[in-house]
């Protein structure tokens, strides 16, 4: 089994959070990932998969257990029974957008619209990944797996997989053991030939996306480039230099910059993250903070109005690190009131209280 040295898994994933496991192996290469996974599943011991560590939030805790990193690599062109077609097997840790880059220099269209998407090859039909009308399953032909109950390696056809949206028989939901509990080793997908010339876009919700009519010609390019625009001025894509797109800022950044704290001595809930981008911005500015996800708990003598509307505010309290949700127009004050719970807020720590989370995450949505 290839053991490394075990490092914080903060450093592994977009969100930045997560303590170190107690072993951790890297597979470099499709045997390695199989012998890797056979060796964890048979001591029985706690065990995670990694590959781009996005859509992953781990603990601060440390992990007893063994993280799996999935570093595969490669793209082998086969044949398509269908003509004007061709079919590409991805290694499952090769990247996604490196995938669709390489898509996009052979003039092979059917994936163009998830430019920009964060996370390996393998994690793809997992959840069904998909934007602007295009998903996986509509090119994927079929994944090759190893199962965890048997660590047997089968390949599965697509319509095997009950792919449907954000879904599939390989995912865990909410903490739920997933149907079919196995690892993705690579996947195979059809692509369609249109060469690097313009061709006719097909898809409306793509189209009307990219501001493109029904008898207008792109080219593949043009789709690629205009995709990865629009998604960075969502802040959907990955920018290191841009604190909005990692998803995640710690504590003494998060001050620096003034966004929004918990204050722990009048005992109001941290912000548990702020859903679109320049979110944290408006807050500062003193606007609405609005797309906040998560739970606030109940306040006592807090009045409650079952389907007002929840808005928070910046009030004067926030200048001094404090969230506190204000009356609306539509009813009273929303103190008490059942928020998303998308993310659930950190309560702030009290002396009673464990010590929570030292981080502040923001959630997108790939």
């Amino acid at each position: 089994m290839p053991e490394i040295e075990p490092v914080a898994l903060a450093d592994l994933t977009t969100l930045r959070v997560g303590a170190a496991p107690a072993r951790m192996v890297e597979a470099q290469t499709r045997d390695e990932l199989i012998g890797a996974l056979r060796d964890v599943w048979a001591t029985g011991e706690p065990w995670l998969v990694v590959g781009g560590g996005s859509n992953l939030l781990v603990g601060d805790e440390p992990f007893e257990g063994t993280v799996v990193l999935v570093r595969t690599r490669g793209i082998e062109r086969l044949p398509s029974p269908r003509e004007g077609y061709t079919r590409l097997r991805v290694e499952a840790g090769h990247d996604w957008d490196a995938l669709v880059e390489y898509a996009t220099g052979e003039g092979l269209s059917g994936i163009v619209a998830m430019s920009g998407i964060p996370g390996t090859v393998g994690a793809a039909p997992v959840q069904n990944i998909g934007a602007y009308g295009q998903e996986i399953v509509e090119t994927l032909v079929e994944v090759e797996l190893i199962d965890e109950a048997t660590g047997e390696v089968s390949t599965v056809s697509a319509a095997d997989l009950a792919l449907g949206f954000r879904t599939s028989v390989l995912k865990n939901h909410y903490g739920s053991v997933a149907p079919r509990p196995a690892v993705v080793l690579s996947v195979t997908l059809e692509l369609r030939e249109v060469g690097d010339g313009p061709f006719a876009l097909s898809g409306a919700q793509l189209r009307q996306a990219l501001g493109v009519a029904e008898d207008e010609q792109v080219t593949l390019r043009w789709v690629r480039e205009t995709v990865l625009a629009t998604r960075a001025r969502k802040g959907m894509v990955l920018d290191p230099a841009d604190f909005d797109t990692s998803q995640c800022v710690v504590l003494p950044e998060r001050d620096r910059l003034g966004i929004l704290r918990p204050h722990a001595a009048r005992g109001v809930p941290a912000l548990a993250g702020l859903d679109d981008r320049g979110a944290a911005r408006r807050a500062r500015s003193g606007h609405s903070a609005r797309g906040i996800r998560g739970s606030l708990p109940p306040r006592a003598g807090a009045a409650r109005r079952q389907g007002e509307r929840r808005v928070a505010h910046r009030t004067r309290g926030a200048a001094q690190g404090v969230l506190r949700p204000t009356r609306s127009r539509a009813g009273p004050s929303t103190a008490g009131t059942r928020w998303p719970s998308r993310i659930a807020a950190t309560p702030a720590r009290s002396p009673s209280s464990p010590a929570t989370s030292s981080r502040a995450c923001r959630a997108s949505s790939a």
